[in-house]
């Protein structure tokens, strides 16, 4: 399919406006930002970026629509989410083409993503009618105490261009069964993708009679976000990005007592032991390193391996680096697209000459690709050096295909290795070992938010909560009873007794 054809048929024009309360385009008076992509370098579309005035009537009218939806049972609010999975598996061709096309991952993961969507919604369809408290025994006679969830208000969701669209989902859906409104501002990088999804979206609550306001979107620039951070009308700011911009985004809502959920950066690391099945680790670490060209927050970016088996582990990885096929990610035969502009470009180059610098050895070199296919000047080739942990280039997080390889003599050491570094996402060890397995999981192991045997770092399913610690940022989505983030806590005591009696035996008379 032409990708002129796809954009037709996901509603996109060669202008579009980048403001939407719902099903309604708001004309906006910001500066024009236009979607260039990584594949060919050639224009996709041109947004409006929002102005502070178009900004703030999505935020009012998601204000307005909350007193209605919060209204709607939630199995009825779930009844939409549903839908708006259904009409998200008409659309998965287009939009997943689409979404490898903007951002540069293989058409594959592209349509992964989009299943990824389809999947949430499922979930939350579930959880709609399982959003549970508790009930507790009242201390008092003829007392009952228990405790209800309420919804929040306005979410807002700010998203990152390397999972253009599945992240918005998985705040989205699980919000608005919660009973919240949703306001949605997507990555400058992948802003198309973002108004594919407000269409489908649009579609499905015009024909149920949705408020208005309900889920919104401010394509926009930084002062988006940061107006987003400072707003005291979204009591629930979720975040993914960079550790920076989380840290800022963190700071700017805690200081108006708000609740931030960030997903930040990952340094993610496998420990391979002399235990392991080496084919079975071979392919996660492959699939981990430089799938989407190594821009996943749960990117492998290091190996940490047993002494035993490093030299032999090593030549595997250098023939199959040179099985790699390097170019279009829309040709099925690829396993490697671009990055995702040239400023990523320019990181990666930065990252390798520091590994240069500290003397690391390399083993599989990397490069900028130029020459028939390469013409955007956005593909690289995935590279390879053996490191030491502690260097400062290892501790820091480039986005980009860069593994780095290390050696360890026991477990202990190897799990101190994985652990010492800023980030706290996701983890593995390739082990046939049940003691070192075990080892691996206990809290005196993996400090990361997942931690993973027998399969690599990245692929995480909707079923559990995503999220790590440290600098990843603590926060929690998708599965589990991540549906709490969304929610106001209320606990509730009946009394249905002709007395009074006070709590920790006080008596006061009158």
């Amino acid at each position: 399919m032409k990708m002129d054809k796809v954009l037709g048929k996901l509603g996109i024009e060669k202008m579009n406006e980048g403001a939407a309360t719902g099903v309604k385009w708001l004309k906006g008076m910001g500066e024009k930002i236009e979607s260039v992509s990584p594949v060919d370098g050639k224009r996709i579309a041109t947004v409006t970026s929002v102005d502070r005035r178009t900004y703030d009537t999505v935020i009012a009218q998601a204000q307005v629509a909350f007193l209605e939806w919060r209204t709607w049972p939630a199995p009825r609010r779930g009844e939409i989410v549903r839908q708006i999975g259904e009409a998200l598996r008409k659309y998965k061709e287009p939009l997943g083409r689409l979404v490898s096309y903007e951002m540069g991952k293989s058409l594959q993961e592209g349509y992964g993503e989009v299943q990824e969507m389809i999947d949430i919604c499922d979930l939350a369809v579930g959880m709609s009618r399982q959003l549970y408290g508790l009930t507790m025994h009242s201390e008092r006679p003829k007392h009952r105490m228990y405790e209800q969830w309420h919804p929040l208000g306005v979410v807002g969701i700010i998203s990152a261009f390397n999972f253009p669209v599945a992240v918005w989902s998985w705040n989205s859906m699980i919000a608005l069964i919660c009973g919240n409104t949703c306001v949605w501002k997507p990555s400058e990088k992948t802003p198309i993708s973002a108004i594919a999804c407000q269409n489908i979206v649009a579609e499905v609550f015009k024909a149920n009679g949705v408020p208005e306001g309900v889920c919104g979107l401010v394509a926009g620039n930084r002062d988006c976000g940061e107006w987003m951070s400072n707003d005291n009308r979204i009591p629930l700011l979720s975040a993914t990005g960079s550790t920076r911009m989380g840290k800022a985004v963190g700071t700017a809502v805690a200081a108006r007592l708000g609740r931030s959920l960030l997903e930040l950066g990952g340094n993610n690391a496998i420990i391979i032991t002399e235990h392991a099945d080496l084919n079975i680790a071979l392919r996660a670490a492959i699939f981990g390193a430089v799938g989407t060209a190594g821009q996943r927050c749960t990117t492998t970016r290091r190996l940490i391996i047993h002494e035993q088996v490093f030299e032999a582990f090593k030549r595997k990885l250098v023939a199959a680096y040179k099985q790699l096929v390097i170019g279009d990610p829309l040709d099925e035969k690829s396993h490697v697209g671009p990055l995702i502009d040239q400023a990523a470009v320019t990181a990666y180059v930065s990252a390798i000459q520091e590994v240069k610098k500290a003397k690391g050895k390399q083993v599989v070199a990397g490069a900028v690709l130029t020459g028939k296919g390469y013409e955007s000047g956005c593909y690289v080739h995935p590279c390879i050096y053996e490191v030491q942990n502690e260097w400062p280039i290892v501790q820091h997080e480039t986005f980009a295909p860069i593994l780095y390889i290390m050696k360890y003599s026991n477990l202990k050491d190897a799990i101190a290795m994985q652990n010492n570094v800023p980030q706290g996402l996701s983890s593995s060890i390739m082990t046939l070992n049940m003691r070192e397995a075990e080892q691996y999981l206990a809290a005196t192991g993996s400090d990361c938010g997942i931690a993973n045997v027998n399969i690599g770092t990245s692929g995480a399913e909707i079923g559990g909560a995503f999220g790590g610690e440290k600098e990843t940022g603590g926060g929690r989505e998708s599965g589990s009873d991540s549906w709490k983030a969304y929610m106001r806590r209320q606990t509730n005591t009946i009394n249905w007794s002709d007395q009074l009696p006070l709590a920790q035996g006080i008596k006061f008379s009158v």
